[in-house]
């Protein structure tokens, strides 16, 4: 069977070719499941901002090592011992977690903190193995196309979760990429107020408006505190996300945030990187509470079911093939289409 893996370490846009990070389809045997074990045939999996992160390092691992975790498919095995309903045929997505349930964490009800978390992802591939615990079923009205963007809407539902925010808060999304714009939906159907998403390119400010923005700000060409207190009357925020993972873009937020406000850090960072924060001015006079997370168990029952509800038209559009996934990665890289889907078997392709 196929498999996208990483087999270089570096990042893929570097202009020394030395440098320059790498990813190959490489030839595996397919996996046979073992006790309380599904195998999944793979429809799809979709390129999420982090992966070309991970190829750069960010975890240290050693290649080759796999990727990939935004996945839908189709269960074609099923090992023994099953406690579940899954079956042959069941048309699936799910955790890419395989959480162990016996550590500190797990048993605490802190499965994103479990110690034996396995090393890599291997959503990429044309089958893998997962228990039957990682596995969700699809509603009957979700494609499978669909089904793989089950993980990165799961990330809207956690920030739902910590946040715990009243109908009527005033909402400030930062960076209009897929998260952003999950983000937005999730915030929007939930009752968010000011609904607000700063991003500097027009068409993603455009779908920001498309998918419920009240207000959209290009961050290159306008103060952000300025239009921030017009929009909210100088109260500010109440819950401030930063959806970009940039450094350069998150010092702005905190003067963005309302008394008793939140700033929710949900972008990955870099390991070497320190925030600078005025603790009197915005923990101790303000009260503002700074948050992040890491991944989003406990979710996805809840995400399945909104998924049918969510705006994918434009998440959906771009689609390659396994072979083709340096090409794949490399338009990833324009930003051109919020996201691109990586389709491991053509039998399994759906509208």
């Amino acid at each position: 069977m196929k498999r996208i893996m990483c087999t270089k370490v570096g990042k893929l846009n570097d202009p020394d070719e030395s440098k320059r990070g790498q990813v190959d389809v490489l030839e595996y045997d397919i996996p046979e499941p073992g006790e309380r074990e599904v195998r999944l045939k793979v429809a799809y999996c979709a390129i999420c901002g982090s992966d070309p992160h991970v190829i750069e390092g960010i975890f240290g691992w050693e290649p080759p090592f796999g990727l990939g975790h935004e996945i839908s498919g189709v269960i074609d095995k099923v090992g023994p011992g099953c406690k579940t309903d899954v079956k042959v045929g069941d048309r699936v997505a799910g955790n890419f977690l395989d959480f162990c349930g016996a550590c500190y964490y797990c048993k605490n009800g802190q499965q994103q903190f479990c110690e034996n978390i396995p090393e890599g992802n291997f959503g990429f591939s044309q089958y893998l193995i997962w228990n039957e615990n990682q596995v969700i079923k699809l509603p009957d009205d979700v494609s499978l196309k669909r089904g793989c963007l089950l993980e990165p809407t799961s990330i809207g539902v956690r920030a739902s979760d910590v946040l715990n925010l009243k109908v009527g808060s005033r909402v400030f999304i930062n960076g209009g990429g897929p998260i952003g714009l999950i983000l937005l939906q999730v915030f929007k159907q939930q009752g968010a107020a000011s609904l607000t998403l700063s991003e500097p390119v027009e068409e993603r400010r455009q779908l920001a408006l498309k998918y419920g923005a009240d207000y959209v700000i290009n961050p290159f060409e306008q103060d952000l505190k300025a239009e921030a207190d017009k929009i909210t009357g100088g109260l500010g925020y109440d819950a401030v996300m930063d959806a970009t993972g940039s450094t350069r873009a998150i010092e702005a937020l905190p003067p963005l945030c309302a008394k008793g406000g939140t700033l929710l850090f949900v972008g990955q960072y870099p390991n070497d990187y320190n925030f600078p924060l005025n603790l009197s001015q915005y923990c101790y006079l303000n009260e503002v509470a700074f948050r992040g997370f890491f991944v989003a168990p406990y979710t996805f029952p809840r995400t399945a079911q909104l998924l049918q509800y969510m705006q994918y038209d434009e998440f959906l559009q771009k689609v390659y093939y396994i072979d083709d996934a340096k090409e794949a990665f490399a338009m990833h890289a324009t930003s051109k289409y919020p996201k691109i889907l990586i389709n491991c078997n053509k039998d399994l392709a759906d509208a």
